[in-house]
């Protein structure tokens, strides 16, 4: 009877871990509610071309369980060769809220590549926080604090 109690009681502890677990994946992506990232523009388009494109359902991948689109069956093999090289910083939140220390949905046609990254910002009608970022002329300074913030930030909900 102690053996089985135990045994139950390991196998609800991995079931609320394994849950734990998949809630924190995310945290740290700004996805929808179909886990579909960069509200399905395409990650190599940014990084390779400067481009913010809509990617096509029939060009998609998985990777850490979130969706990517992309433009071409080529696009795809690259993001497929190495997901990483291409994942958006800050998991695709704006990169000056997550300075600022919170997390904000960007505008996809609003972004900055730097040094072999891509850094995506929030606009509306009150706020441009990519000329924010701009013009305080330092993105290392500003990508050290986001780095910082987004330390504890990914572990967040939104």
């Amino acid at each position: 009877m102690k053996t089985i109690r135990k045994i139950s009681m390991l196998a609800l502890a991995l079931t609320f871990l394994s849950q734990v677990a998949l809630a924190q994946d995310k945290q740290a992506y700004n996805i929808d509610n179909s886990n579909i990232a960069l509200q399905g523009y395409s990650p190599v388009s940014y990084l390779d071309l400067g481009l913010a494109q809509r990617g096509l359902k029939e060009y998609k991948s998985e990777h850490d369980k979130v969706v990517y689109y992309f433009t071409s069956a080529e696009q795809k093999q690259k993001f497929d060769r190495n997901p990483e090289k291409y994942l958006p910083q800050y998991g695709g939140y704006c990169a000056f809220g997550v300075y600022a220390g919170a997390k904000f949905r960007p505008d996809p046609n609003k972004f900055i590549v730097k040094d072999g990254k891509y850094f995506l910002f929030l606009y509306n009608l009150e706020l441009d926080a990519q000329q924010l970022w701009l013009k305080e002329n330092n993105h290392a300074g500003l990508m050290k604090k986001a780095d910082d913030n987004w330390a504890k930030l990914k572990k967040t909900y939104n």
